[in-house]
């Protein structure tokens, strides 16, 4: 079972960022709420977008989202905020990754809400699973693989067929307040990383993927809108103000899986659009094959209306979006063919880079001498706007797995060659090692040897902001978490001591499993104090281990802080303790999974009841099979996130 194995990840759906950095918890629950839309003479806006992470293992996960509505606090009807156009657009979450793309900024009645009600497509037909071009090894299937929608399981879906749909509750972490006249982010975010978002059972060769949008919905907190990174924006436009300074668009999707050529699908938002008058937009004509620097509208105003445009943006505090580089064609195919999505190779000997583009097939871009690399800081217009490098030499700074929006120099070329690579996200990821403290070593490994990579990195300076912690205080230097405890956020004099103690435990299986290191994610950022013309790491998600599948070797026992269970899995030779916690807040996420009559059901197990702590302890005996995502400790034990255990058929 690969449960969205590379835990690398996390994916989001999104109106803003928090804490710049993905997390996980869980607090919803399922709901048939059917939403209603009431009217108020005073309203705020909500800027309502769309946030995601990366995943080695998947190209595209793209779901509809049809509707998305908030609830009064104290009760009341709730409020649909947004309603998809028809046929709704389909969103692939993978190319979100730590990025947020707009949806629309939607009017909201003034009030106070503290629950939102996310409603996805249910139909297996509007899910759409595309496996990457090189999946780590172990995934269940072949590189390129679209899963037929016939073995696609929505969980806690209701209605049939195309009108099935899946809504689902939860608690905001803080109400949401609108005043009249005002801006307010808010963030709902499917965590692709969470283990039960995707949950695959083989029995006899067939492969079910269960899906669980129940399990990885959340709510972030935006502290700062203007640190939020978004995804360039698409759309059509409608029109420039008659003082020149705003754009407005109406938001275009492309239609996934992709056509040749790419259709845009017209959605139901606008956007207005400011020129950046102090530093200037970059505006890239692609029809004419020219770029210039505009401080306003007032150049293209009479040629811009019914274009397509793609803008790169950042919000100010206010809430008013500005754009920082600017992109038209009278084609959406010129607009579209910028190849955009996660690295997956870079050759300093040919000069290329290879992105897996939304169509899961990789785009390969020549780099000349001319090829301007960016890194996206909108708090910083500057920054936002400046090269950090040029040329082929800077290729050695990339590494598989960076988010990235290339812009090429002719898009119907035959050779693509970069005009600029805008470098969305620097992750770094892997096995951690020889971590002091003033840095650490990341090892990666891929099945295609030349990705590999060995980097180390050091933390950024004790004084380089960096967001807020789990209580929306500001943060200064380094930060960490565990991904099950994203609000137990890290910080301080005491971050990169703790740091280096909880990343120094090992779990040795013997045989060929051998020893399992702590593993992690780091976002990095670009020309910190601590490394003037190279990347430094800002924070840290500690991630739980994959551990293999195997087989309860000794039953549960419950202890006053929860239990722990002996495992073995195939290939290794020693049994190891895998210890769950039952504490309120921190407690391991426990699931069971059954497939019986070809339905495959995966059902939540809150351990922190100790009824169902006996339920749980009554199947994890000798021989049961379990899947377990954990973090070595210093012992040698595995502190468990997640634990899986099945029931009915058993998987292969």
């Amino acid at each position: 079972m690969n449960s969205s194995k590379n835990l690398l990840l996390s994916a989001a759906l999104a109106l803003a960022l928090t804490l710049a950095g993905c997390a996980g918890g869980n607090n919803s629950s399922t709901t048939t709420t059917t939403t209603t839309t009431t009217t108020q003479s005073q309203s705020g806006s909500v800027s309502l977008m769309v946030s995601d992470d990366s995943s080695d293992d998947w190209s595209t996960v793209g779901v509809k989202v049809l509707s998305v509505a908030l609830v009064p606090q104290g009760g009341g009807s709730p409020v649909t905020i947004y309603t998809a156009a028809s046929p709704a657009p389909m969103l692939n979450l993978v190319q979100l990754d730590q990025l947020d793309e707009i949806l629309g900024d939607v009017s909201v009645p003034a009030g106070t809400y503290n629950k939102a009600i996310m409603t996805v497509s249910a139909n297996p037909a509007d899910i759409l699973l595309i496996a990457s071009e090189d999946p780590e090894s172990g995934f269940p299937l072949a590189p390129g693989t679209t899963v037929p929608a016939s073995q696609i399981e929505v969980q806690n879906a209701t209605g049939s067929g195309s009108s099935a749909t899946a809504a689902v509750t939860l608690k905001l972490d803080a109400p949401l307040t609108v005043t009249s006249g005002s801006s307010d982010p808010l963030d709902l975010e499917f965590d692709l990383a969470h283990p039960a978002f995707l949950v695959d059972h083989t029995f006899n060769g067939a492969t079910l993927w269960a899906v669980n949008f129940n399990a990885a919905l959340r709510h972030h907190r935006i502290r700062d809108i203007r640190r939020v990174v978004l995804r360039d924006i698409y759309g059509s436009a409608t029109g420039v103000s008659s003082d020149n300074t705003t754009l407005t668009i109406t938001r275009v999707h492309p239609v996934l899986p992709p056509t040749n050529p790419e259709t845009a699908v017209t959605g139901k938002q606008t956007l207005n659009i400011l020129a950046d008058s102090v530093n200037g937009t970059i505006f890239y004509d692609l029809d004419a094959k020219t770029h210039t620097v505009i401080k306003d509208f007032s150049s293209i105003a009479g040629t811009i209306t019914g274009k397509y445009v793609r803008v790169a943006a950042r919000y100010q505090q206010n809430g008013t979006l500005v754009a920082v580089r600017m992109w038209a064609s009278s084609s959406f195919q010129s607009v579209w063919l910028n190849p955009e999505g996660h690295v997956l190779h870079v050759n300093t000997t040919n000069n290329t880079i290879t992105v897996l583009n939304e169509s899961a097939l990789p785009v390969t871009v020549a780099v000349d001498s001319n090829t301007q690399f960016f890194f996206r800081r909108p708090f910083d217009a500057v920054a936002d706007t400046t090269p950090i490098g040029t040329g082929t030499a800077f290729l050695s700074n990339l590494v598989r797995g960076f988010k990235v929006h290339i812009s090429v120099v002719d898009p119907l070329a035959t050779t693509l060659v970069a005009q600029t690579v805008d470098i969305e996200i620097a992750k770094y990821a892997g096995k951690i090692s020889a971590p002091t403290t003033t840095s650490f070593v990341y090892t990666r490994t891929y099945p295609n040897s030349a990705d590999n990579y060995m980097v180390t990195l050091p933390y950024i300076s004790s004084t380089t902001a960096n967001g807020s912690d789990g209580n929306g205080n500001p943060v200064t230097g380094y930060k960490w978490w565990y991904f099950a405890f994203p609000t137990l956020v890290d910080t301080g004099t005491n971050a990169i001591p703790d740091f280096v103690a909880a990343t120094n435990g090992a779990v040795d299986f013997g045989g060929t499993v051998g020893v399992l290191q702590s593993t992690g994610v780091s976002y990095a950022t670009w020309a910190d104090p601590a490394n003037s013309s190279g990347w430094a790491a800002k924070w840290t998600i500690l991630l739980p281990t994959p551990i293999p599948r195997g087989l309860v070797a000794s039953p549960f026992v419950i202890t006053s802080s929860g239990g722990n269970f002996m495992m073995t899995v195939p290939g290794g030779t020693s049994a190891v303790t895998v210890d769950l916690s039952n504490v309120s807040g921190s407690a391991t996420l426990v699931y069971q999974v059954d497939r019986s009559s070809g339905i495959v059901t995966v059902t939540p197990q809150d351990i922190t009841n100790a009824t169902t702590l006996s339920n749980v302890a009554s199947h994890l005996v000798s021989g049961t099979p379990v899947k377990v995502f954990g973090v070595p400790q210093g012992d040698g034990s595995i502190k468990a996130y997640v634990v899986f255990y099945y029931t009915g058929t058993m998987p292969s």
